[in-house]
Order: C-alpha cells, then sequence, then structure tokens
C-alpha cells in the first residue's frame, strides 16, 4: 500500500498556492480543470513522486466549508523549524502553536486547515522570541 495524496477545498487559489507554494515550498505536480464539473483539482507535493495534497476548487462555489479537529492536520518536516516559522509570520500567517520547544509548531492554511511544522532529525534549542510567544488558537 502506497499513501497517495490527502484532499482539502479551498476557496482561493491564489492565497492557497501562495501559502503552500511561496511560503512552504512545495511544488504544483499537476492541474486539472473539468469544466463539466465546474472544479479544478491542483496536486502538490515537496518532490515528484512524493505524497500529494490534492487542492479541489469548487468554481464560483459560495459554500463555506466547515473545519475542525475532526480532520486534523497536514504535517511537513522542515529543515529549521525556526526559520520557517519566522518566513510564515513576516508574511502575515498566525503562528497557533510557536515552536518553543525547537521540535513542533502548527499554523493554518488560508482556508483555516491546520498544518504541523516538525524539525527535521533533533530538536533544536529552545530560543527567543519563541519561548515567549503565547499559543493564539486551537490546531
Amino acid at each position: 500500500m502506497k499513501f497517495l495524496h490527502s484532499m482539502i477545498r479551498v476557496k482561493d487559489v491564489d492565497r492557497t498556492l501562495h501559502f503552500f507554494i511561496d511560503l512552504l515550498g512545495l511544488i504544483e505536480t499537476k492541474r486539472i480543470d473539468v469544466p463539466e464539473g465546474k472544479f479544478t483539482l491542483i496536486f502538490l507535493a515537496t518532490d515528484h513522486g512524493e505524497a500529494e495534497i490534492e487542492l479541489t476548487h469548487n468554481w464560483g462555489s459560495t459554500e463555506n466549508y466547515s473545519t475542525g479537529r475532526n480532520f486534523g492536520h497536514l504535517a511537513f518536516e522542515v529543515d529549521n523549524i525556526y526559520q520557517t516559522c519566522q518566513k510564515l509570520m513576516d508574511a502575515g500567517v498566525v503562528i497557533n502553536r510557536p515552536p518553543r520547544d525547537g521540535h513542533m509548531a502548527f499554523v493554518k492554511t488560508p482556508d483555516d486547515i491546520s498544518i504541523e511544522l516538525l524539525q527535521k532529525g533533533e530538536r533544536l534549542a529552545p530560543q527567543e522570541p519563541w519561548l515567549s510567544m503565547e499559543n493564539t488558537g486551537t490546531w
């Protein structure tokens, strides 16, 4: 068995692609427009051949997609959790659970999907400003 992808519905394709591609560094591996169904599927991954995230955009939908802990989260391993969180925070992304322990943080996409960031290898030594940051929400 091989894990293929997780699907999330998105309202604003541009904002979501900015988050996943420009800020997290994923690549677009495939895009499928389905005019008869009025939707687009966009597949993203850390590299070709790796597990993917399928973004589903329903054209013209005004539906508010419910979110919650029942979905859980997507997790990504990062080379430096502090640098990654700083880059995201500088871009206006809210850090819901700061990386105070040098190992784990949680952020949310523009569509309120929780993203867990995990430090690659050993945890980094605790450092400011992350030590004194409060949680800003739930993940």
